[in-house]
């Protein structure tokens, strides 16, 4: 990849700016690509394909072609509704793994700046406050209120929105009746069931802190479980088209994001794929 566009990447990253990296597969040429500028020339025919995978945030080969469009989304956004004194755990741990934190609580002694210092506030109730910020599927919601008059409207909100992770706080029961009131509200079983409730993980702790990294061990779970597979898709394309440099400079890339866990074991697999593909090939 050239100096120049490498530089453009790292400065992008920077600035927390949205935009794809456009590859042709069959001779390694890439452009960096933003919706308010004009596309390469070389890429310039894929022009709404390429669109459709940004506006979407998927990453993909281009049906019928060589095309290869990874989309870097800006940090993904974690709404936490409620700023109980869990929140401030949680959002520490968030802070630390480069998430974008939005608070919502109408209870201004609760979601205040000196709780949560540098952290986006708003003091207003969920229906009101999502007007204010721009969410996707790329959103986590986490409530933790226990209160049916902010938490509620939120689930709503984020389901009707296809966020990626959704959970709430509350025990089994809590969960329960929290389950029938969205049913009465019209939402199908398989949404209600998207709810991670009661949220977090089983760790078996109890105290505040316990509960955050509970939570946040779940988001990051998740997290893994929505991007991996698309990395997984690229390397297949780029190993279709026999680009044996794409597909180990993708699997080098997936082995610094995910070291030496599962996914890492398994970008050592494909690499002794790539190895023997271009064996049998010479």
């Amino acid at each position: 990849m050239k100096h120049s566009i490498l530089k453009k990447i790292v400065d992008l990253k920077k600035q927390k700016k949205e935009f794809a990296i456009v590859t042709d597969l069959k001779n390694s040429n890439s452009t960096v690509y933003k919706l308010d500028e004009d596309l390469d020339e070389d890429f310039i025919q894929y022009k709404d394909q390429i669109d459709s995978f940004f506006k979407s945030k998927n990453n993909g080969v281009i049906d019928g072609t060589d095309i290869f469009v990874e989309t870097y989304i800006r940090p993904i956004k974690v709404v936490i509704v409620g700023a109980v004194h869990i929140a401030q755990y949680l959002v520490d741990f968030a802070k630390s793994l480069n998430f974008e934190i939005t608070i919502i609580d109408p209870r201004g002694y609760f979601a205040s700046e000196k709780r949560f210092p540098g952290i986006n506030i708003l003091n207003k109730w969920p229906d009101e406050a999502f007007n204010e910020i721009e969410t996707n599927s790329n959103t986590a919601l986490i409530a933790l209120t226990h209160d049916p008059k902010i938490d509620d409207p939120a689930l709503k909100y984020a389901i009707d929105k296809n966020f990626y992770y959704i959970g709430a706080l509350g025990s089994k029961k809590t969960h329960a009746n929290r389950c029938e009131r969205l049913k009465e509200a019209g939402y199908s079983e398989n949404q209600i069931n998207s709810i991670f409730g009661p949220i977090g993980i089983k760790l078996g702790g109890k105290s505040a802190p316990e509960i955050a990294l509970s939570i946040i061990a779940q988001l990051v779970s998740e997290t893994y479980k929505k991007w991996l597979p698309l990395r997984f898709r690229a390397i297949e394309g780029a190993m279709k088209s026999k680009n044996w440099q794409s597909a180990a400079s993708l699997m080098d890339s997936l082995s610094r994001t995910f070291g030496d866990g599962e996914a890492g074991t398994a970008s050592q697999d494909v690499k002794l794929s790539i190895s023997i593909e271009k064996q049998e090939e010479a």
